[in-house]
């Protein structure tokens, strides 16, 4: 009698034979290269959980600054008059607003990305590394360099310092006898710039930082992790979705986004009412990059 076998349908995706992901290209089969991993593997995930709401392993809520999630996040994340009424205990709220998995009582990425003490402990990539050049290229002297470690509200504390204290203001014509202070570069340009490397990097698939390099001429901010879900290289400018959905829903909490999805339309306004060129998208499979001249 013929043996029958039944086999199952993978749980995890892609499925690896021998540890190698093969992908159907027409009629021949080949073995993928690591971006098509990653594409493959965010696909995947439409009906799964997110990176950022996995919980990590090996983490409790010992690696949180409780006290930053309760005088700065919860505040922000829900209204007084419900926390004035809610009796929730420690655990329950941040289980609630999705930094915490009940079931394990581990971190999720979520909790460690924005309260954490040490998120790179857990997340090797989580960091920005901020680079000042005094010339317009990398063989330049570096006046100054910093790696932003820590928690998101605490990096983006430092950012708003360092964008603050490098910006240079000149004085200048406008007409009649007029005249008005002009910095070389919006900040809100470049904080929008910033805010959008912070929510939407890659963070499961790469250990490298977040990127800003200050030439004399031009402002470079990288970003690891290519186009996402409905975006592609060609719609990167038009279309808008997201690779860490309750991230970005912890950013605009903390009232650091105003509205989801306005991000380059709004770094153009500012650009150009401040006499700057329009910015300079490089969008690849695995990461993307903008360019900021300063204004002439």
């Amino acid at each position: 009698m013929e043996a029958r076998h039944t086999v199952e349908p993978a749980r995890m995706r892609p499925v690896r034979l021998d540890g190698v992901v093969y992908v159907r290209v027409g009629p021949s089969t080949r073995r993928a290269s690591r971006e098509e991993e990653i594409v493959l593997t965010e696909r995947s995930r439409a009906g799964d959980v997110l990176f950022d709401q996995h919980p990590v392993g090996g983490t409790s809520i010992d690696d949180l600054d409780v006290e930053l999630f309760r005088s700065t996040y919860l505040p922000s994340a829900i209204d007084p008059d419900v926390l004035a009424e809610n009796d929730r205990v420690l655990d329950q709220q941040l289980s609630s607003l999705g930094m915490l998995d009940p079931e394990s009582a581990e971190v999720r990425v979520l909790g460690l990305l924005v309260v954490g003490f040490d998120p790179t402990g857990f997340v090797p990539g989580a960091y920005v590394q901020f680079v000042r050049y005094q010339g317009s290229d990398e063989a330049s002297h570096v006046m100054d360099q910093e790696e932003l470690r820590g928690n998101l509200i605490g990096q983006l504390d430092v950012l708003g310092r360092l964008l603050s204290s490098n910006i240079r203001t000149s004085v200048i014509d406008v007409g009649g006898l007029r005249q008005e202070n002009r910095p070389d570069y919006p900040t809100a340009a470049l904080r929008e710039l910033v805010l959008n490397a912070l929510t939407h990097r890659d963070y499961e698939h790469f250990n490298a930082p977040i990127r800003l390099a200050w030439f004399e001429d031009r402002i470079e901010v990288s970003s690891p992790g290519g186009p996402y879900g409905v975006v592609t290289k060609e719609t990167f400018a038009e279309r808008n979705d997201y690779r860490n959905p309750s991230l970005a829903a912890a950013m605009k909490n903390l009232g650091y986004v105003n509205r989801f999805g306005r991000g380059i339309t709004l770094v153009k306004g500012l650009l150009e009412a401040n006499g700057n060129p329009p910015a300079e998208y490089q969008v690849e499979d695995n990461y993307w990059s903008v360019t900021v001249r300063r204004g002439s």
